[in-house]
């Protein structure tokens, strides 16, 4: 699915209308997201994050030198920044998040998680280029993270991009 976003605020509504969809469906996800640095990851996460059950607790800021963050969510959610693990390989407690499918995974900068590292079901997002706004293209591998893009779908009708 390709969707075209004008500004920020619609940004953060497709946030808004990701954390409906994931609330509404099983099991908790893993959500990757690319994009060029300035594209918009950290603003749609944290609408994201805001708009689950218990995101008006969390105080939302891009983790690059935590690795990530734990937000107060249901389900709980992990945001993790990959930007400085260009070459390296994530740590034990990323692994251990996937493995108990408990906790929310928010992916930033997935281009440098080797696909090899990838669960078994996820949602991806990436940032298309273009001359004006954004784009993103939402590719999904899994029953749940199918489930959760057919909840989605009715929700960003107004953003699709025709095929």
């Amino acid at each position: 699915m390709l969707l075209y976003l004008k500004n920020t605020e619609e940004t953060e509504l497709l946030g808004k209308y990701i954390a409906q969809a994931l609330v509404s469906t099983d099991p908790v996800q893993t959500l990757l997201f690319k994009g060029t640095l300035g594209s918009g990851k950290t603003t749609l996460i944290r609408s994201l994050v805001q708009h689950l059950p218990g995101g008006d607790e969390a105080e939302v800021s891009s983790p690059s030198f935590n690795v990530y963050n734990l937000y107060p969510t249901t389900p709980e959610t992990a945001h993790y920044d990959l930007y400085r693990l260009a070459g390296g390989s994530v740590d034990e407690s990323f692994h251990e998040l996937i493995d108990e499918q408990q906790t929310l995974m928010l992916i930033e900068w997935a281009e440098h998680l080797p696909e090899q590292e990838y669960p078994n079901e996820w949602l991806q997002f990436t940032w298309v280029p273009c001359e004006e706004g954004r784009q993103i293209n939402i590719l999904v591998k899994g029953a749940g993270a199918t489930r959760v893009i057919e909840a989605l779908k009715p929700l960003v009708t107004s953003m699709q991009v025709a095929p």
